[in-house]
C-alpha cells in the first residue's frame, strides 16, 4: 500500500534535483582548428593556458574554407583561418562569426630566382600560383588593380599554399602569392626572391581571424570566451618570445630552422578586434564585392562580435 506514495515522493525528489551535465569530461575537451601555416601557430600554445581539467586538441586544415566549414559543422569549437573565407561564407548567409583577430601579415609575393621578375609589373604574362578563395587572392586582385592590371594579364595557376615553394623550386610556376612559411622556405633554399609584401592596399596586413558558429556564440558563450582568453594569452606569450614560435613551427610544420627564422619577422600574431580591424575588414568586404567574389557584403556589425574582447 505504501509503495506507490514512496515511488511518487522519490520521483518528485529526483525531479527537483539539478540535472548533471550529460558529459562533463567531454565538455572540457576543447577542439580548435588552425591552418598549416606559421600565422596559425598560436593555437598550439592554447593548452599552456587552459584552465585546470581542460584539454585542447588542435586540428590542422589545408585550406581556409575547410577550416571555416569545420566550425559550421561543429567539428571544432573555433578555427583560425583567412578572413576571405569567412567573408565568402558570411556573404552567402552562413551562420559564422568572427570572435577574435588572429594574424596580421604572413603574406608575400615570391618569384623564381631565374625568372627575371623583380617588380610587381614584371608578373605580366607569367605563371602565378594563387589559392582561390584565400585572403591572398583578394589582396592580389587589389594589387593588380592598383598597378592598372587585371587577372587576365597573368597566367593564374590554382595551387594550395603547401605546394607553392616546391612548385617554384621545380620551375613549374614563375611566381606565387603565398603564405608563410612558403616564402621563408623559398628564401632559405635560394630558389625564390621577394617581389613584395603586399600590404599597401586598404586591407593593410589583416589576414587571419578566429571564427566560431553563431550557434556556439549564442548557446555556449562561456566556452567561446574561454577559448578566446586562451588565444589572447597564447598570442601575447608567443609574440613576446619569438624563439618559441620558431621551435613550435619546426615541430608542427616540419620545416627547417633557417626557413622558419626568415618567415617569423613577416608574421604578427594578433587577437584584438578594434577600430583598425573593423576598417580593414570593411575594406576586405568592399574589395571582394568589387571583384565579384561575393554578391553582397555581409553586415560586419552582425557577423563580428566584440563580446569576448
Amino acid at each position: 500500500m505504501l509503495a506507490r506514495p514512496i515511488k511518487l515522493a522519490l520521483f518528485i525528489l529526483l525531479a527537483a534535483m539539478p540535472l548533471a551535465s550529460p558529459s562533463h569530461a567531454e565538455d572540457k575537451a576543447l577542439k580548435v582548428g588552425t591552418l598549416k601555416l606559421i600565422h596559425g601557430i598560436s593555437a598550439y600554445f592554447y593548452e599552456k593556458f587552459a584552465p585546470p581539467g581542460y584539454t585542447v586538441e588542435v586540428i590542422p586544415f589545408e585550406s581556409p574554407t575547410d577550416g571555416k566549414n569545420a566550425v559550421l559543422t561543429g567539428t571544432v569549437d573555433t578555427c583560425i583561418h583567412g578572413i576571405a573565407a569567412f567573408l565568402l561564407g558570411a556573404a552567402a548567409g552562413e551562420p559564422v562569426t568572427i570572435v577574435a583577430n588572429a594574424n596580421n601579415g604572413g603574406m608575400a609575393i615570391m618569384a623564381g630566382t631565374n625568372t627575371g621578375i623583380k617588380t610587381f609589373k614584371d608578373l605580366k604574362g607569367k605563371r602565378v600560383a594563387i589559392w582561390p578563395g584565400s585572403t591572398q587572392e583578394a589582396v592580389f586582385l587589389e594589387r593588380l588593380r592598383m598597378e592598372g592590371m587585371t587577372i587576365k594579364d597573368i597566367q593564374p595557376i590554382r595551387l594550395g599554399f603547401g605546394d607553392h615553394a616546391p612548385a617554384l623550386a621545380r620551375g613549374d610556376i614563375d611566381a606565387y602569392v603565398g603564405a608563410e612559411p612558403a616564402p621563408g622556405i623559398s628564401l632559405a633554399n635560394g630558389t625564390g626572391v621577394l617581389v613584395e609584401y603586399p600590404y599597401s592596399t586598404p586591407i593593410g596586413s589583416l589576414n587571419m581571424i578566429v571564427s566560431a558558429s553563431e550557434k556556439a556564440v549564442k548557446e555556449n558563450p562561456d566556452r567561446i570566451k574561454l577559448i578566446v582568453d586562451m588565444h589572447r594569452k597564447a598570442v601575447d606569450y608567443a609574440m613576446a618570445n619569438p624563439p618559441v614560435i620558431v621551435e613550435m613551427a619546426m615541430q608542427k610544420l616540419g620545416q627547417q630552422k633557417k626557413s622558419i627564422e626568415l618567415a617569423v619577422p613577416n608574421v604578427e600574431l594578433a587577437w584584438k578586434i578594434d577600430d583598425v580591424f573593423m576598417q580593414r575588414a570593411g575594406a576586405y568586404a568592399k574589395l571582394m564585392l568589387e571583384n565579384k567574389q561575393i554578391r553582397q557584403a555581409p553586415d560586419l556589425a552582425h557577423v563580428v562580435t566584440k563580446q569576448f574582447m
